[in-house]
């Protein structure tokens, strides 16, 4: 399957030429320029949501800031405080639910998860990051959804950051990979618990997120 032509024919937006793929581990892929095709939409509902659930800060159950700001899209959302990581089916702020996944979102990431071998995904939470230069996410795994046979889809958008990704224990060496505006890496199988992070962002602007980076991961929570 081409990776941009079956984007571009799911919402009829032009597409490169080419999606470069690479293999960073047991299933797990990286999609150089998956998402591109589809950054107007995207621009949009990242909007929409965030209007509806503003950026927070969350705090680790130590009490100390994270460095980024989140929100969230669909049946729950993912957040920490002093009670712990968790995910909660409301908007700790407004204490309503959060706003649904847009239709845009769900598609994206069950493409981008069958491209990688992931038939069939279909998440239930999409949480939304913003990195500005200095922040960064440490090494950790994704281990709080109830079904860890669904893959992880993360989409990266604006500033250019370094991903890294290990293995399963968190000594394990880590591959240091570039990511820029559109690249989605997808996750599951033998790969699921791998840990994983952000380096620190570097300064920089881009048409997309000006002086930040969004980052949007996809998970079946529930």
């Amino acid at each position: 399957m081409n990776a941009p032509g079956h984007t571009a024919d799911l919402f009829g937006e032009p597409a490169p030429a080419v999606a470069a793929r690479e293999v960073l581990a047991p299933q797990a892929v990286l999609l150089r320029a998956f998402a591109q095709p589809i950054e107007v939409s995207l621009r949009a509902v990242i909007d929409q949501v965030t209007a509806q659930a503003p950026w927070r800060q969350p705090y680790t159950p130590g009490g100390r800031p994270m460095s980024v700001t989140m929100s969230h899209c669909g049946s729950a959302g993912w957040i920490s405080d002093r009670k712990g990581y968790r995910y909660s089916l409301t908007d700790p702020d407004s204490g309503r639910p959060w706003p649904p996944l847009p239709e845009v979102l769900l598609h994206l990431a069950a493409c981008a998860a069958a491209d990688a071998g992931f038939g069939g995904f279909v998440p239930d939470a999409c949480l939304i990051n913003r990195y500005v230069p200095g922040a960064s996410m440490g090494l950790h795994q994704d281990r709080d959804e109830r079904d860890l046979t669904a893959p992880i889809v993360s989409v990266s958008l604006g500033l250019p950051a370094t991903f890294l990704f290990g293995g399963a224990a968190r000594t394990d060496r880590t591959r240091r990979v570039p990511l820029t505006h559109g690249d989605v890496v997808v996750w599951g199988g033998a790969s699921r618990l791998n840990f994983h992070g952000i380096t620190p962002l570097k300064v920089g602007s881009h048409p997309f997120a000006g002086e930040c980076r969004i980052n949007l991961t996809f998970r079946k929570a529930l």
